[in-house]
């Protein structure tokens, strides 16, 4: 699963570099994007204008919002299958900018222990997770968008922390997950990132705490053996 990321380009930064038109005047770098959080989303291929979405897919069936904290990802293999996600793949794709996510590798003989890790791409720059997106209206008559991230099967290099990954998309790849109507070229599009693109480095546990955002979160750590004698 894909449960947090980061996303700590500056506004300007983060335009140039993933070709957007707009991006909301209180955007300010993340380091620890938790569930159930605001996230940044792009939901037209034409306008191009990043959003605020809330992160747990809240279908619009739904009696309330707290279904959302269960629904963050949605798996590749089902999206036709399961109802909460069947509509919202054929019509309401949407891309979610970071340029990093957390995953945690559990310990062989270690019960419940797990070693965070921070993945990103080997060139430093963003990318977009390919997500869908839902709006949900409440009784009162408000309205809330909301967002889950595509899961796919792990490349090589994400493999040996965890079963899956978030779906990455890059170059035009973004922009053709808003626009092809297919079911099967989108398919297409859900598929590992390139390994040999990809780094990960181990990280300290306080990424744990989602009331924790500092930069110090993605600092790599080293055990005893890593450090030069």
């Amino acid at each position: 699963m894909c449960g947090r990321f980061t996303l700590f380009l500056a506004a300007d930064d983060l335009r140039e570099e993933l070709e957007l038109n707009g991006i909301p005047a209180d955007w300010s770098p993340r380091y620890n994007v938790a569930p159930t959080q605001p996230v940044l989303a792009v939901t037209d291929a034409t306008a191009r204008k990043a959003e605020w979405l809330r992160w747990g897919l809240v279908p619009s069936w739904a009696k309330d919002l707290s279904i959302g904290s269960r629904m963050i990802n949605a798996r590749a293999e089902t999206l036709t299958e399961k109802p909460s996600f069947r509509a919202a793949f054929a019509r309401r794709r949407c891309l979610i900018p970071a340029n990093g996510f957390y995953e945690w590798q559990k310990l062989a003989g270690e019960k419940g222990t797990s070693q965070p890790y921070f993945i990103s791409l080997k060139d430093g720059k963003p990318f977009c997770f390919a997500g869908l997106w839902e709006l949900w209206r409440s009784p009162e008559g408000g309205e809330v968008k909301s967002c889950t991230i595509i899961t796919t099967s792990p490349n090589e290099r994400v493999a040996k922390i965890h079963d899956r990954m978030p779906v990455i998309l890059t170059g035009e790849k973004m922009w053709n997950w808003l626009t092809w109507s297919d079911a099967g070229r989108l398919q297409t599009l859900l598929a590992p990132f390139p390994a040999e693109q990809m780094q990960a480095v181990r990280v300290g546990s306080m990424v744990s705490n989602p009331n924790v955002d500092v930069p110090g979160l993605i600092s790599p750590i080293q055990d005893e053996f890593d450090k030069n004698p």
